[in-house]
């Protein structure tokens, strides 16, 4: 067995059971030993969709993913997507072939390109060491929540792996939870007993099992209202004390409630300038608790009053247990009436300027949420748009939200919602792009099409890059260097094989329900050319941190 053979099955072995990837001649054993070994390949038509696949695919499913793809410029095309998971601490493999003679055309120093990027390395040293190494990128992908590339270099793929050699593959514990200190514990119990209008503010750390019941369970005691950050949209979706998303992409009463709380419990979530929209939402003599798993992330974007190092559920079952008592605290009668009648964006009186050629973001997506069914996943690409799908729509829970923007690059929706649908195959996959994005990612619709994905494919349309057009315009720059001419998107999304509908006006959306209450047989594409007039409300204080 060559080492190429014995590593592709050793990863399997260790527990990835999928693999994304755009296959050339330096990962074609290794990819093709994973799939002889039981693992799923789905190639994608650029690394860049590979590798974002493999991201949002170990995010949605809670499990390991791999991304296989040729040395140096596979490795290069799959750099932003690998950046964006790196970023997001998602335990992926990237699987990547390696020439070690600098003269090689197909030679760059992987290792840099990977450490500039956040992620870790391993390499494939020798043929006795090979599994052992495999699964090391493994463990250290699982037990550190990191995004790892193993690089395999051709010369060590062709060596010959002794005997026996995957006897030592195997999968890797589970990352152990933290324990938090019982006197930080007492702490938090205490503020909590004294706090009158405590939001607790659940990230990323509390998208793992029990994590909502804990909890849900702690603020039911306290009086707290419950918000979550962009990433754990949904986690808090049928409990009526929910605000949603803190940060630009809350209502108005939210922020209100958000800037009134007198303790804000930070569950895993960082607190960034996008959940607390650079701190406005923190009122002047707020207390404000952070509980993490990483002492490292504590008070890293924001003072904090105490800081809880321990593993979200733990945490709040272990304050459960500490107090006693219950407390109205921020849950009164007025705040349940208000939450209900304007805790949404889509409940809040905006003025229509839908035209007969272009309609208005929030008109087009009310009305999609209401058309599409309940049961979605739903990926969301980067840009002016963003906003839109991410306030208006509904999910039915945080695994119904994938949100691949720690880097803020366009052009990673489509493989964001393509990858979704592998996951979570009994939900209708939808993806919401800016034209920009889709236009960069649209050769993975072929992949949506080879796959037979029942997809919804939403283009807010504003022929530009809307955040530079709404950014410099006001100040009188050219913007030519930003707009486009009309295309027709729904013509690209036919050429691929979608069913298509262009949407200028609500009456347009009829097709859409139709779709939807037919057999889905292909995917559909949604052009929606919407009115481009003024920039989406978030847009402001996202340029404040640039």
């Amino acid at each position: 067995m060559k080492v190429a053979e014995a590593v592709g099955r050793a990863l399997c072995a260790a527990g990835v059971g999928q693999v994304f990837g755009v296959v050339g001649s330096g990962n074609f054993h290794v990819t093709n030993a994973m799939v002889a070994a039981g693992a799923r390949f789905v190639a994608a038509r650029h690394e860049g969709g590979a590798a974002t696949m493999a991201d949002a695919y170990a995010r949605t499913s809670g499990t390991v993913a791999a991304v296989s793809v040729h040395q140096g410029p596979g490795l290069t095309n799959a750099m932003t997507g690998i950046t964006e998971a790196a970023k997001s601490r998602t335990p992926l493999v990237v699987l990547a072939a390696e020439v070690t003679e600098p003269r090689s055309n197909f030679y760059v120093d992987q290792e840099a390109l990977a450490r500039a990027v956040g992620a870790a390395t391993v390499r494939v040293t020798s043929a006795e060491e090979a599994v052992e190494q495999a699964c090391a990128a493994v463990r250290l992908a699982v037990g550190e929540r990191r995004t790892v590339l193993l690089n395999l270099p051709l010369p060590v793929q062709a060596l010959e792996a002794p005997d026996g050699a995957l006897a030592r593959a195997a999968p890797p514990p589970q990352r152990a939870p933290v324990e938090p200190d019982t006197d930080e514990v007492a702490a938090l119990s205490r503020l909590l007993g004294q706090a009158r209008r405590p939001v607790f503010v659940a990230g990323r750390g509390a998208r793992g099992p029990g994590c909502r019941e804990a909890l849900e369970a702690l603020a039911e005691r306290y009086g707290a209202l419950l918000a979550t950050s962009a990433v754990t949209h949904g986690l808090f979706r049928k409990n009526p004390w929910s605000l949603g998303i803190s940060g630009g992409f809350a209502s108005p009463l939210v922020a209100e409630l958000l800037q009134g709380a007198d303790l804000i419990v930070a569950w895993g979530c960082a607190l960034n300038m996008w959940t607390m929209r650079h701190g406005n939402l923190i009122g002047a003599h707020a207390t404000v608790v952070q509980v993490d798993d990483e002492s490292s992330a504590l008070g890293a974007h924001r003072p904090v009053q105490l800081g809880v190092t321990g593993d979200v559920q733990l945490t709040a079952r272990q304050a459960f247990e500490v107090g006693d008592g219950q407390w109205q605290g921020y849950r009164t009668a007025e705040v349940g009436t208000a939450i209900a009648a304007r805790g949404r964006l889509r409940d809040v009186p905006y003025e229509d300027r839908s035209t007969r050629e272009r309609i208005d973001p929030r008109t087009l997506s009310i009305a999609l949420d209401d058309i599409l069914p309940a049961e979605r996943v739903v990926g969301v690409d980067s840009g002016n748009f963003m906003g839109y799908p991410s306030a208006y729509w509904s999910v039915p829970d945080e695994n119904g939200f994938c949100f691949t923007q720690a880097f803020q690059s366009i052009g990673l929706g489509l493989a964001t919602a393509t990858e979704a649908a592998l996951a979570q195959p009994d939900r209708l996959p939808v993806a919401a792009l800016g034209d920009g994005g889709a236009l960069m990612s649209a050769v993975d619709l072929d992949t949506v099409r080879r796959l037979g994905l029942p997809m919804v494919v939403v283009v807010y349309d504003d022929e530009a890059y809307g955040a530079e057009v709404h950014h410099f315009g006001p100040h009188g720059h050219p913007l030519d260097t930003v707009r486009f001419p009309p295309t027709d998107i729904a013509a690209v999304g036919r050429g691929y094989g979608f069913e298509a509908v262009t949407v200028r006006t609500r009456a347009d959306l009829k097709p859409v329900a139709d779709w939807v209450a037919g057999p889905r047989t292909v995917p559909l594409l949604v052009d929606a050319k919407v009115v481009a007039d003024r920039g989406s409300w978030w847009l402001e204080e996202a340029f404040r941190g640039h």
